[in-house]
């Protein structure tokens, strides 16, 4: 049934089938071989996606593309300049800076790098930067977007592995910051390689002058995430009061955007949140065959016949995160692997919590390895530049990123007490 279930997945995926649909198609072959009634598929559809958690998706989704589409980056990228900006090749660690902070707000890596991206590429390559490395990190400084809180991907992990979203919350801080950290590093070893010009000067008055252009960007994550970790409210309320917080700001305050650009806004995240709630939809049947055939049970014992050294398996359960985010985007491989995964995670006694956080960085990696890079593919449509090239020139920070990642899976080893 395992080879069955995965083989009718694969073989669906490599015609072009939408994930979605594979997913479905390969549960209703194996329900159809076990002659088991096909109204289960229709039943766990609306079960899958009847969670009051899965209501922060849409909302997070829609605050992220308008603060993407609108000047809040923009006022971000100039207050960070104006903090960041004097040390050689200042520019790129601004461009890092501004990521960080952006992804406190957008809990999207397409959307960060959408809009970082737009806001900083322009300006480096004037400056002299070598535009594909400029291109490669941003792509990479993108993928912090989906670490830092609120993240759309931890919110999704949370429902499957019935996990408490604020857990997860608080403990993407560290890994993020350590992402950014290792970045940074990164672009300032490159600068003086490539002898980087330096940015502005240092000034008081300018700092001050473009932080009170940025306040209402920087606000906006002290007070979704202050209220969702003192308790005033949830993470899906916080997911509402971002969009409004979004639409206030990008409406009233800088009025960059239409009612026509909102409009346009709102149909693109719906179009988003459709694609991830079909597949929360069809992976409900999938869920119930994996649970019903024991077939989790079974792989826990193939890999268990391997090692049965938990650090040996959460490196191989790991790797095979990292292999599938090579192929699918973040939200299929949170959905399809998790479940797969789970029982023998809890199996060995590892923390779901921090074995949510694995999951995000893994999938966060995925979005800047080919052949399904979401945030090489943002990269390359702003720049023109070609995707390899993108890659190619990426190479140095995506080996940081998996570095960070090792650190990430033997968390508990290196700081001890880090997951709350």
């Amino acid at each position: 049934m395992s080879a069955l279930l995965f083989g009718t997945f694969a073989a669906a995926l490599l015609i072009g089938v939408p994930v979605g649909f594979a997913i479905s198609l390969s549960s209703i072959s194996v329900l159809m071989v076990s002659d088991v009634n096909l109204l289960i598929v229709v039943q766990r559809m609306f079960a899958s996606t009847d969670s009051f958690p899965l209501i922060a998706v849409p909302f997070f989704i829609f605050s992220g593309d308008l603060l993407a589409r609108g000047a809040i980056s923009k006022r971000l990228m100039e207050f960070a300049e104006a903090a960041l900006g004097r040390v050689r090749g200042g520019l790129k660690v601004v461009t890092v800076g501004t990521a960080m902070f952006f992804s406190a707000i957008s809990g999207s890596g397409a959307a960060t790098t959408a809009a970082v991206g737009s806001t900083m590429l322009p300006e480096l390559k004037a400056r002299g930067y070598r535009e594909d490395s400029s291109a490669a990190l941003v792509a990479a400084a993108g993928t912090i977007g989906v670490v830092f809180p609120p993240s759309v991907p931890m919110v999704l992990y949370a429902v499957i592995a019935d996990q408490s979203v604020i857990q997860l919350f608080r403990n993407g801080f560290l890994p993020g910051f350590v992402m950014g950290g290792t970045l940074i590093v990164i672009s300032m070893i490159q600068a003086y390689k490539y002898n980087y010009p330096k940015s502005t000067k240092f000034s008081l008055s300018n700092l001050w002058k473009t932080f009170t252009k940025a306040i209402w960007g920087i606000l906006m994550p002290v007070i979704i995430l202050g209220g969702i970790f003192s308790g005033y409210f949830t993470p899906s309320e916080a997911a509402v009061i971002a969009v409004v917080y979004a639409l206030f700001a990008s409406k009233v305050i800088y009025r960059d955007l239409t009612l026509k650009d909102i409009y346009r806004i709102m149909v693109g995240s719906a179009r988003t949140t459709a694609v991830i709630m079909i597949i929360i939809a069809c992976s409900g049947s999938f869920g119930w065959v994996l649970a019903n055939m024991k077939i989790p049970q079974q792989i826990a014992d193939i890999v268990l016949d391997i090692s049965t050294n938990k650090y040996i398996i959460i490196f191989l359960i790991s790797l095979a995160l990292v292999v599938m985010g090579l192929f699918m985007e973040t939200s299929s491989v949170i959905i399809i692997l998790t479940p797969v995964f789970l029982p023998l995670i809890n199996s060995l006694g590892i923390n779901l919590v921090h074995f949510g956080i694995i999951v995000v960085v893994s999938v966060a990696i995925g979005m800047t390895t080919p052949p399904v890079a979401i945030n090489i593919f943002v990269a390359s449509s702003i720049t023109g530049i070609r995707m390899e090239k993108i890659v190619k020139a990426g190479i140095p920070y995506l080996i940081g990123l998996f570095i960070v990642f090792l650190l990430v899976v033997y968390i508990p080893m290196i700081f001890p007490g880090v997951i709350f």
